[in-house]
């Protein structure tokens, strides 16, 4: 479409001044009907169509603001803010790589605003370019000093490229200036390594007392605080902490048990050995991924961390992309049974393509490591049939509780609940069941706790499935520099240990509505239940 061409603006009209009014006080519904009947009366107004847009993004309606904020820019080319929105929406819809496409332009024509090179910096972590986001949260650090929020997200970036101490420091320079900011205190315990002395315990039991301290900081602040009162054996005190926090966490997040229930009902009614046999040599045949999956906290970043450590494989990260390749599937995951082959080929080419920005080696094979891609795994045998699938997994009980503990930055709303999170590992063990009885060796499994046990025999078992000859390098894995953006990350930079294999078992007494959950999973752990087969 050609880009109209705009009249001279008169002043703001009013109702646009009351809607922004409205949308900083986060008075969303006074500001629709006031949008819309700007709108109504000027369908060209760019000003209206941006903050329609920004309202759109704060309802998680991202697809909506995305077209209105590209209406805007077509309307006028020139409106450098509605372009720094839709590189907002960009980032947040896991299109990293577009929103710095997009802030390269903004770049230009408001070289001067911190908060595009803020954006900027996290796009570039999100795309693996550390080295770019480190010295951009340096550059809006060294001239605005006091944002503790830059501070703590220059925290993760440090932390990241395993640069402990400074990620530490950056952390407690973020608390100092802002003592109630929970993510940060959540971000120093998640570390793993960080203990809690009693003047930290105090001063979060402070901030959480405080009646106007906003949802998101409480819940931070009660994950971190399980965390010290476990670090000091107080199981009690801890699982309260730990409750509290999922249980406010759990009202945010509107997942339904029932819906994972009913989509691997329909993956398993789907993925049956007459579609893959009439599939057969369909689909991409680049054996480029490696694809580890399963239940978070199941011991995913250490066998990452153990295949990034040869010579020829490159560890990326958890992508989104074939979970947005799935969405593209009329009536998933049925769907799937009518994609033709040149179909299967096209998908299987476009996610290469779409993850190749996660590459910065020429190592040929990489690793993506999205645990919920266990869901998708008929669709990944249909589109990459020569890729390797892993499936890490780990006691039920520890998977569990370990997901209960962990505050998770997006996603995983089945882990703010006990009963939903053994729903959740059960329809997981039931899917891979089937996967193994239709595609027989299709899936390697690795066991955490063999792995503890026996590290060399189940590394060279790990490497022999990937078509890996064996290196050195894998067993002494915790030696391998490379940026580690999960809560393993600093787990892994040290020898594998024991401890995560018990961390559940002074917690048994709270832990019956998962067990009752997990039903007949538990006790055929490492195996799926017969019944599942």
């Amino acid at each position: 479409m050609s880009t109209v061409t705009l009249a001279p603006r008169p002043a703001y009209d009013p109702r646009l001044v009351a809607a922004a009014a409205a949308m900083n006080a986060n008075d969303l519904p006074r500001a629709e009907p006031l949008l819309r009947a700007l709108l109504k009366d000027d369908p060209f107004d760019v000003r209206a169509i941006r903050l329609f847009a920004e309202l759109a993004g704060r309802i998680g309606r991202y697809a909506d603001a995305e077209n209105l904020l590209r209406r805007a820019i077509e309307l006028d080319p020139a409106f450098t803010p509605a372009r720094a929105n839709l590189a907002l929406v960009l980032y947040r819809t896991n299109r990293a790589a577009e929103a710095l496409d997009q802030l390269a332009q903004v770049t230009q024509e408001d070289p001067e605003n911190l908060g595009h090179a803020n954006l900027a910096a996290a796009a570039n972590g999100r795309i693996g370019a550390f080295d770019a986001a480190l010295a951009l949260y340096e550059r809006v650090l060294a001239e605005a000093p006091d944002q503790p929020r830059v501070w703590m997200s220059y925290g993760h970036m440090l932390k990241t490229v395993g640069r402990q101490a400074d990620g530490i420091a950056a952390y407690r320079r973020a608390l100092a200036l802002m003592p109630g900011l929970g993510e940060a205190w959540w971000s120093l315990a998640n570390l793993k390594t960080v203990r809690f002395d009693d003047a930290d315990i105090a001063a979060m039991q402070q901030a959480l007392a405080d009646p106007a301290l906003d949802a998101e900081d409480r819940w931070h602040l009660d994950f971190a605080l399980g965390k010290a009162f476990e670090d000091r054996k107080q199981a009690a005190d801890a699982f309260a902490h730990y409750a509290a926090g999922n249980a406010l966490r759990r009202r945010r997040i509107p997942y339904k048990a029932d819906e994972t229930t009913a989509t691997v009902d329909a993956m398993i009614a789907t993925a049956t050995p007459d579609l893959f046999a009439a599939r057969a040599g369909a689909g991409c045949d680049a054996p480029d991924p490696i694809f580890i999956l399963g239940m978070p906290r199941a011991g995913s970043t250490l066998v990452e961390q153990i295949l990034a450590s040869h010579s020829q494989v490159e560890g990326t990260s958890e992508l989104p992309d074939i979970a947005q390749l799935a969405r593209k599937v009329p009536d998933y995951p049925a769907g799937l049974a009518t994609l033709a082959p040149d179909e299967l080929r096209a998908m299987g080419e476009s996610y290469l393509h779409s993850t190749r920005i996660q590459r910065h080696t020429d190592r040929p094979l990489f690793i993506d490591k999205m645990p919920n891609n266990w869901v998708h795994v008929p669709l990944i045998r249909l589109i990459l049939p020569r890729a390797r699938i892993i499936d890490a997994r780990r006691h039920p009980l520890g998977c569990c509780f370990s997901n209960f503990k962990q505050h998770f930055a997006r996603g995983q709303g089945f882990s703010y609940d006990l009963a939903d999170m053994g729903r959740y590992y059960a329809d997981y063990v039931r899917l891979m069941a089937h996967v193994d009885a239709v595609q027989p060796g299709a899936v390697h499994r690795v066991i955490y706790e063999r792995m503890v046990d026996d590290t060399e025999v189940q590394v060279r078992a790990l490497l022999d499935a990937c078509g890996l000859p064996f290196e050195e390098a894998c067993l002494a894995f915790y030696r391998t520099e490379r940026a580690v953006r999960t809560a393993s990350s600093e787990q892994v930079r040290q020898p594998i240990f024991r401890e995560g294999t018990q961390a559940w078992q002074p917690f048994e007494p709270w832990l019956d509505p998962l067990k009752a959950a997990l039903g007949p999973v538990l006790d055929a752990y490492p195996d799926a239940p017969q019944t599942y087969v």
